[in-house]
């Protein structure tokens, strides 16, 4: 056991900047580096020497979205420790989420990204296809793949699985992870992504905004969603106040 390492670590994560950084992290987004500067309450300066040490210790990683570079916790085992330290620490102060994205909130919610849904409810109807462990995306967040749990997923939604269309020849992936923009965890994309968003739009659960990215739920679609994502999930969808 290396003791040198360990204090390192305790040292890295007891400075309030750098811990306020690796809380606002906690819940699973990835954020910049300007982002996490207001978190800490720093100068950009600082904050990236702050992330910098954090990456090389293990306790972040960075990954490089197009021209962006987003901060996220390194592993599971980051987010277990720094449980254990609120844990001990007890109640901590209200800490205010970075906002990220767009301020309209019918975009934030539900909207096309090329050709399939993002926003709270992309974001919410990923999270449900994980959970069945129908699709499954990888640890770096760079591709996925279904399962053999798939066809009883798609049939909840009204789906047949062998209506689905051929692999295209641009060999398009079926799952893929997609960065979202507003709510900074992945959405799913690939074909089962334009699949459902086409049959969400085909259904009339979701109507396409007139000069807008935006999509508009139908009082059909609420029922319906709430219904395959459950309660809880559309409340996180539907409700803005719990999102910041």
């Amino acid at each position: 056991m290396n003791t040198n390492h360990i204090a390192r670590i305790a040292s890295l994560v007891g400075e309030p900047a750098r811990a306020a950084m690796l809380l606002q992290l906690m819940d699973g987004r990835l954020l910049t580096a300007t982002e996490l500067a207001k978190a800490g309450h720093v100068s950009p300066q600082t904050a990236s020497r702050h992330l910098a040490q954090m990456v090389e210790a293990g306790l972040m990683c960075v990954e490089q979205r197009g021209r962006h570079r987003y901060h996220r916790l390194a592993s599971r085992e980051v987010a277990k420790m720094l449980e254990g330290m609120m844990q001990i620490a007890g109640e901590l102060p209200a800490q205010r989420r970075v906002i990220v994205g767009p301020r309209d909130d019918t975009v934030r919610m539900a909207r096309l990204c090329y050709d399939h849904v993002a926003g709270r409810l992309g974001l919410a109807m990923a999270e449900s296809l994980l959970a069945e462990r129908a699709i499954e995306f990888d640890g770096e967040g760079e591709g996925g793949h279904v399962t053999d749990r798939l066809g009883d997923a798609l049939q909840r939604w009204g789906i047949a699985l062998d209506t689905a269309p051929p692999p295209a020849r641009s060999a398009r992936p079926d799952c893929r992870p997609c960065l979202d923009w507003s709510e900074r965890k992945m959405h799913l994309a690939g074909r089962l992504g334009a699949m459902l968003c086409a049959h969400c739009l085909d259904r009339g659960w979701l109507t396409r905004t007139a000069g807008s990215r935006a999509l508009t739920i139908s009082p059909e679609g609420a029922a319906t969603f709430r219904d395959r994502l459950g309660l809880d999930a559309w409340r996180r969808v539907t409700d803005a106040e719990a999102r910041s």
